[in-house]
């Protein structure tokens, strides 16, 4: 698949105002997701596109950031961390063993920040960006769905 193949694509979900949109052929896998606020200069914002070859991707979308003043501007400004999978969220890597991470945590794009099981294989879930934590949205050992929020991570 080359660009023109994907900026095809994208135009047909402006048309047709799809917001999601996956694809998988072979090796090759392209995940495109519109943001749900549309940029106030007319030109599309496709939110985040991610590329999969073998590996487990953490979809990090960068939320919109209305005119919003102190605290709520902040708290807009986060990014979340998304499940990438269907499973159940370990914050630990055993139950014995400290958390990933904690509110106020430094991470970067290859901070481990959880564990999902899926089919009894522990995955690793990587921040995918750099930044602080600020919020864990899911309890420990609970069911997490894909492209459920995780994480807020205020970008830094």
């Amino acid at each position: 698949m080359d660009l023109k193949d994907i900026k095809a694509i994208i135009d047909l979900m402006k048309k047709n105002s799809i917001s999601e949109f996956e694809l998988e052929r072979q090796d090759f896998k392209i995940r495109l997701k519109r943001g749900g606020v549309a940029p106030q200069t007319g030109s599309y914002d496709e939110g985040s596109a991610g590329y999969v070859s073998g590996g487990t991707l953490a979809t990090v979308v960068p939320m919109p950031l209305p005119a919003l003043g102190g605290a709520a501007a902040a708290a807009a400004a986060d990014m979340e961390i998304k499940a990438p999978m269907i499973g159940t969220f370990y914050r630990a890597p055993s139950p014995e063993a400290g958390n990933y991470v904690e509110i106020g945590a430094e991470v970067n794009p290859d901070t481990v920040v959880c564990i999902i099981e899926a089919m009894k294989v522990m995955n690793e879930i990587k921040a995918e960006a750099k930044g602080v934590i600020s919020s864990i949205l899911v309890e420990n050992a609970k069911p997490v769905e894909f492209g459920q929020p995780m994480f807020k991570i205020r970008p830094a």
